[in-house]
């Protein structure tokens, strides 16, 4: 493709806190550089059916500060297709669009790298979800949100524990990865995290029930990341109530909780260097590249390395909820 001078921005998948602000760096720092702006509503959805509008400066103005997407989010079973990809590049270019900004998971990032590679078309992703389950990142935009929903909601439940003598577990997202649980118990002084990353090398409840966890405390808080092996927070209490009937356990499931609320200041700072530097990536040339970040620097990702996540679960913090929970 030639000159870049109309690019689209898009988010896709779960949404996150976050999203807003790096939807407004996008398109004020396409705009700074005398680009065109097209909004693309609910994702790839929008490409198919052709939902796109003009933006401007304006069009961004006080959504900083908002959760969820201003953009909208859809599942689109029809861009898994290579019909529903053809139809939404024939409305890409009549729209005039010539590159992409696309945030998202993996699931959208998949999405991009196909489409990228079938039209040729320069498209950078913008790492957006909770779980901070991609890959060549730190952290992804939406995660600090969750992280003190989960440590702000975890405080409060810990009160009625408390109160109640019981052992409470809590169900964090994060299916495939567990830093929200991980994390979240270390920043709640939970007695133990759960975590798929584990589920194949111990037993997680037995080992929690075998430490004796009850000898000092009349209560305690597990945080349990999602997980269909394991039944996740409901599973692992029905599994409590038939092998060790003397715990009065009680499931909290917090759900899209987590999803919602005004991002934190660091998800903003993080949104919005990301978000510029997606049009200054698109400037230079990239293109099949996730903006990430490390050590504080941000990176370019190939789509490949993004969505192609290993687990990077440090084993010294599962330590510290075992140590910091005697």
């Amino acid at each position: 493709m030639g000159q870049i001078k109309s690019i689209g921005v898009l988010t896709s998948g779960g949404d996150a806190p976050g999203m807003n602000a790096a939807i407004r760096a996008v398109t004020r720092t396409a705009i700074y550089n005398n680009l065109n702006v097209v909004g693309i509503k609910r994702g790839y959805y929008g490409l198919v059916y052709n939902e796109m509008e003009a933006f401007s400066s304006k069009s961004v103005s006080n959504i900083i500060q908002q959760g969820g997407t201003i953009l909208k989010t859809a599942r689109c079973k029809e861009f898994a297709t290579k019909e529903g990809r053809a139809m939404a590049y024939a409305n890409m270019k009549a729209m005039g669009i010539d590159a992409l900004v696309v945030i998202g998971g993996d699931g959208s990032l998949t999405g991009a790298r196909i489409f990228a590679e079938e039209y040729d078309i320069p498209i950078v992703g913008l790492p957006g979800t909770i779980d901070n389950d991609l890959g060549g990142t730190d952290e992804t935009i939406g995660y600090d949100t969750a992280l003190n929903t989960i440590v702000e909601a975890v405080d409060k439940i810990r009160d009625t524990a408390t109160s109640h003598e019981r052992l409470f577990l809590v169900e964090v997202m994060g299916h495939m990865a567990g830093y929200l649980a991980l994390n979240g118990a270390i920043a709640s002084g939970a007695e133990a995290a759960i975590i798929p990353e584990m589920e194949t090398e111990i037993d997680q409840l037995g080992d929690l029930i075998n430490r004796g966890f009850r000898k000092s405390k009349n209560s305690a808080i597990v945080l349990v990341a999602e997980n269909p092996s394991t039944g996740g927070a409901m599973g692992l209490a029905q599994r409590i109530k038939e092998e060790f009937p003397e715990y009065d356990a009680r499931v909290t499931i917090l759900g899209h909780l987590q999803r919602g609320g005004s991002p934190t200041a660091a998800d903003r700072i993080l949104a919005s260097r990301m978000g510029a530097q997606a049009i200054t990536a698109l400037l230079e040339g990239q293109r099949n590249v996730m903006i990430g970040i490390k050590n504080g620097e941000l990176v370019y990702v190939p789509f490949s390395k993004a969505t192609h996540h290993s687990s990077t679960i440090d084993r010294h913090d599962v330590e510290i909820v075992k140590i910091l929970s005697i």
